[in-house]
């Protein structure tokens, strides 16, 4: 047998392991969680451990889950993880340096948000209770710094928008006050910078408000110049360091298309272009090339309708433009994208109407 049909047979081998497409461009199906979720974590794993997805909510019920599911890019296939300590959603995510993931808080029914918190060990499986926030807080943030604690920030606590933040030991399972920012915040963004700061940016009900930077050396906040006003939005980090934010809504401005970059050197932000499609709570990851894949969310604010959009675009920071690029099978909202390390970017459940929450995955092939 030749090399080249000895490459060819291995090429088709994944092929059909991970579906790719014959113009290996677009989206493609590939296999569906045993549940439907949305407003679940998803966790890219070291190596080839895979993707862990954690908690959500269905619609059919009104379900909050506990339950984990683990992707295996290999086959395409989902395997059980086992199950929290107890149900939630909205919750934060973060994979600590000791390969165990970290999940923060939720919603677990009705307004009120949880203290709790989890690990989950890649070794056995199985997941552990470990120490609880001091506050309850869903729709918080969680950061991984470059010390490898864990910074959460903001959130909902059943009553009130929170300014509280915490820091997260991984060495000794316990939580610690991280100051205060000056804004309490629901549906925000934050980002670590190559500074090692943390960039906070928006929220719900926050019309004309500052972004904020958090220094994880003197542990202070501060304002750093003032955006565009937009919750629900995405913030991606690029390749030169600075931060595109992109979409999102408010109350009083609805769903916007607006996009703007963030200079860390500077402390400044700058228009660029706008979106194809007005949208948010869509998914955005930066891939390899350096573009910024954008894909669903919701076309109008909070609808009821089916908004659900299943467009994707990308953009260029080379240009600051958008291009638009092949559409999901499925409008989907209040998911994120995560990059494989096969360069392929995977999608899974999400929040659609009629359907409810969805169980289907999807990937796209740059």
């Amino acid at each position: 047998m030749t090399v080249r049909k000895l490459i060819s047979g291995a090429l088709a081998a994944l092929a059909a392991a991970v579906a790719i497409p014959a113009s290996a461009a677009g989206w493609v199906a590939t296999g569906s969680m045993a549940e439907p979720r949305a407003y679940h974590t998803v966790t890219q794993l070291p190596g080839k451990k895979g993707v862990l997805v954690a908690g959500g909510y269905q619609y059919s019920g009104s379900q909050y889950l506990a339950t984990a599911e683990l992707y295996d890019p290999e086959t395409g296939n989902w395997t059980p993880a086992g199950t929290m300590s107890e149900p939630r959603a909205h919750a934060g995510g973060a994979l600590l340096s000791t390969g165990q993931v970290l999940v923060v808080g939720g919603q677990n029914g009705g307004s009120n948000g949880v203290a709790s918190c989890d690990l989950w060990d890649p070794h056995s499986g199985t997941w552990m209770p470990t120490g609880s926030l001091a506050a309850r807080r869903s729709y918080a943030t969680a950061t991984v710094l470059d010390s490898g604690k864990v910074l959460v920030a903001g959130g909902w606590d059943g009553g009130s928008y929170l300014t509280s933040a915490e820091l997260y030991d991984p060495a000794t399972g316990t939580w610690s006050p991280a100051g205060s920012m000056m804004y309490g915040r629901v549906n925000h963004t934050a980002t670590l910078l190559a500074s090692g700061k943390v960039l906070v940016v928006g929220g719900d009900g926050l019309a004309g408000t500052p972004a904020e930077l958090y220094d994880p050396v003197t542990g202070a906040w501060a304002t750093t110049g003032s955006p565009v006003t937009r919750t629900r939005h995405s913030a991606t980090i690029l390749g030169s360091g600075q931060v595109l934010v992109a979409g999102g809504g408010e109350v009083t401005t609805g769903t916007v298309a607006t996009a703007e970059l963030y200079d860390p050197a500077t402390e400044t932000w700058t228009p660029t272009g706008s979106l194809l499609l007005a949208r948010n709570g869509q998914g955005a990851v930066r891939l390899p090339s350096g573009q910024v894949l954008v894909a669903g969310g919701y076309s109008t604010w909070r609808s009821v309708s089916d908004s659900y959009v299943p467009d994707a675009e990308l953009y260029d920071p080379n240009t600051g433009t958008w291009t638009a690029t092949a559409s999901m099978a499925t409008g989907r909202a209040c998911m994120p994208l995560t990059l494989l390390k096969s360069g392929a970017v995977l999608v899974a459940g999400g929040a659609n109407y009629p359907i409810g929450s969805l169980s289907s995955a999807e990937l796209y092939w740059p």
